[in-house]
């Protein structure tokens, strides 16, 4: 039996301010390969070497203050590419791509994807065209007939039981019916929602992410944002799925909690 390949997703909401947070979950949950949202820093302001010393490589694709990607894997990275596809005038750094090599090869895709408020107006624009563009590259992605996982701080609330408090929502970019239309057209591809086929019939969460505002911790006012999408033939070898919400109530936390995957990789 092989060792299964353990791929997560953390928004880190700022590395610098949480890498002890973030070093401690690393050694904690012993990922094979995460892909991190909102580093908030350019890629040499990245701390590289405390991330190396835990024996991972690390790729970013970082800008100065906010947003930003990256890649940690323990595993050899082959084949990255920076930006998203389709539009050469957009500068901000939400996506990353490599190949893992382990047993056999898996094609990480992982996205830091626009959050759209205020909505209607020009970021909420920039959310869909954003999005867009995503399913595109999500079918050349599926084309291609490898192991895909597409993962990362997706900004959408895909469905009323993806939030503790739904009608909290109804305005905002992350549950409004054309955000969450883009991201059915992209599911309806053939990607996988790991975490929640996993628990099909759940009517509550899991959740990926709580305010800071207005004890949201502390009343489990969550929603679930943070997705796994994988395709067919990752969607084969997957063993467990898992949220790490005991990450939410550690110190100085992000206002995320990784996800992940076990595949049989």
């Amino acid at each position: 039996m092989m060792p299964p390949m353990k791929i997560a997703s953390f928004n880190i909401n700022g590395v610098k301010a949480r890498i002890e947070a973030l070093t401690a979950w690393l050694q904690q949950a012993q990922p094979d390969l995460v892909v991190l949202q909102e580093i908030k820093t350019v890629d040499e302001g990245f701390p590289v070497q405390l991330i190396e010393d835990l024996g991972y490589n690390v790729e970013t694709h970082g800008q100065k203050g906010f947003n930003g990607v990256a890649i940690l894997s323990k595993l050899p990275l082959e084949d990255v590419m920076r930006g998203l596809p389709g539009d050469a005038a957009d500068e901000q750094a939400r996506y990353i791509e490599a190949t893992v090599v382990g047993e056999r090869a898996v094609r990480i895709a992982g996205l830091y994807l626009p959050n759209g408020n205020p909505a209607p107006g020009p970021k909420y624009d920039y959310k869909l065209a954003w999005m867009e563009r995503l399913r595109l590259r999500a079918a050349d992605l599926l084309a291609s007939e490898m192991p895909v996982v597409m993962l990362g701080d997706y900004n959408i609330i895909p469905e009323p039981r993806d939030a503790a408090s739904p009608g909290q929502w109804l305005e905002d970019a992350l549950f409004l019916p054309a955000s969450r239309a883009a991201f059915r057209r992209i599911a309806a591809q053939g990607w996988t929602d790991a975490l929640r086929d996993s628990d099909p019939f759940g009517q509550r969460g899991p959740f990926t992410f709580w305010d800071y505002q207005a004890g949201a911790w502390q009343r489990d006012n969550g929603i679930r944002i943070d997705h796994l999408m994988l395709s067919p033939q990752a969607a084969d070898l997957v063993r467990e799925t898992g949220v790490d919400r005991e990450a939410r109530a550690g110190d100085k936390p992000s206002d995320h909690v990784p996800v992940w995957v076990d595949l049989a990789a």
